[in-house]
């Protein structure tokens, strides 16, 4: 396809989803089969902000949060990939929550590649220039009780995304402009939030949403270091269970594209050894391979179907290029009997790779069937009259027991089209 061809094919994209109500998205390049050009699983990480917070409608009395950039950052090299500050949004806690913290680590896709980086870096995902001055603070960020009930008075925080790496890079290309400081910034705005006040903290939560989600499990086990033994410190990783798996035409587009995102970015160097030291960088990059090692308390809330990696990893247009999954992605009720067998293949390789991890006293799982991605951040999947449930239970009370230790929560839903509860995402 020609870059005419391609450009076209995203505006298709973008009417689409405008069409649909979606508020904003990340386009991080054009698409191609060409694999010297931007690949699609780049070019459509809008899909992470689809996904996000921007797929629900904001509630309009959301609570607005300003923007903080750290100051210094740049002297300690934690800088996004165009070499501006990092930033983040505080809302201070209250009452009983004053000195508890909740860490939130943005998702938003990756980069694999010189080309993709520097696309990016002219995005919100690269430059801390177009981060939005304020966002909302909904779900599992809001400051109401009736839509938060265990952190809504929590000193809670979102560290924006803007290395392209899930916080874990630490390398440079000068030559090309690009500074892959993931890890940095992340210990960079930890030890600023330590400064106002988070070492006073009685009790943490670092949590993430998708790329977020892989970042709260790479760095669960040295954000608890950080704190004294005494201290409750816990982690959440939600939609950040990406899989190893093979794709519908027997390739692995998600472990190539990892690949990339590894080699590129200087991740091996700030990888958990647990991992590293049995098996290659690529292999410690997914999460099935590292959750068995993370000493902290850890919760996965994922989709079993999840919405991303069966649109971006399992059935990406370069492993389909007859579009044979075309409807199918769009909406699960379009899907033939034999794709729904090949996803419930996928649903039952997320299902073993968390057996030996739901094992453990001190974790906490929330796999539910459902074609989603992200439910901590939105109000609707995360608190509210119709949200998923599963024994019972939604995802914000799932979490609250869990973390106050009030109940055991390993529940793993029955497969697909048992759960009515599910806010599944249908792309019209």
């Amino acid at each position: 396809m020609g870059r005419l061809g391609e450009f076209w094919v995203v505006i298709c994209v973008l009417f689409v989803l405008s069409k649909w109500g979606v508020e904003s998205f990340e386009l991080d390049g054009f698409s191609s089969k060409n694999s010297s050009k931007v690949s699609l699983l780049e070019s459509l990480s809008h899909l992470e902000s689809v996904y996000g917070v921007s797929a629900a409608a904001v509630p309009p009395n959301a609570l607005m949060v300003a923007l903080t950039l750290v100051p210094g950052a740049a002297v300690k090299g934690a800088v996004c990939l165009d070499g501006t500050s990092p930033g983040y949004h505080l809302h201070r806690g209250f009452g009983t929550g004053a000195n508890s913290w909740l860490i939130q680590l943005e998702g938003g896709g990756w980069c694999n590649n010189i080309r993709s980086c520097i696309y990016r870096k002219t995005t919100h995902r690269g430059s801390s220039t177009l981060f939005e001055k304020q966002i909302p603070f909904t779900g599992i960020l809001s400051n109401k009780p009736e839509e938060n009930p265990d952190f809504f008075n929590w000193n809670r925080i979102k560290i924006r995304y803007c290395d392209g790496a899930s916080f874990a890079g630490d390398s440079e290309n000068k030559a090309a402009g690009l500074q892959f400081r993931g890890h940095r910034i992340f210990l960079a705005v930890v030890e600023e939030l330590m400064s106002k006040g988070m070492r006073n903290a009685n009790q943490a939560l670092l949590s993430g949403c998708s790329a977020g989600g892989l970042a709260s499990i790479l760095h669960c086990d040295e954000f608890r270091s950080l704190f004294p033994g005494s201290i409750k410190v816990k982690c959440l990783s939600d939609a950040g269970l990406f899989m190893d798996a093979a794709d519908v035409s027997g390739g692995h587009t998600l472990r190539t594209f990892f690949d990339g995102v590894v080699s590129l970015q200087g991740v091996g160097n700030t990888l958990p050894k647990t991992c590293t030291n049995r098996l290659d960088s690529t292999s410690c990059f997914f999460p099935q391979n590292l959750i068995g090692s993370v000493k902290t308390p850890l919760f996965l809330l994922n989709a079993a179907y999840d919405s991303w990696q069966v649109q971006e990893s399992l059935a990406p247009p370069t492993a389909d290029p007859q579009g044979n999954w075309h409807d199918c992605k769009l909406n699960n009720q379009r899907c033939s009997s034999s794709q729904i067998q090949f996803l419930q293949g996928f649903r039952n390789h997320m299902v073993s790779a968390v057996r030996g991890f739901s094992s453990s006293r001190r974790n906490g799982l929330f796999l539910n069937s459902c074609f989603a991605h992200c439910q901590s951040e939105r109000q609707d999947t995360w608190f509210a009259d119709d949200s998923p449930i599963l024994n019972n239970k939604p995802v914000a009370i799932a979490v609250g027991d869990w973390y106050f230790d009030r109940a055991s929560i390993k529940a793993i839903d029955c497969a697909y089209p048992c759960d009515t509860t599910c806010h599944n995402l249908v792309f019209k």
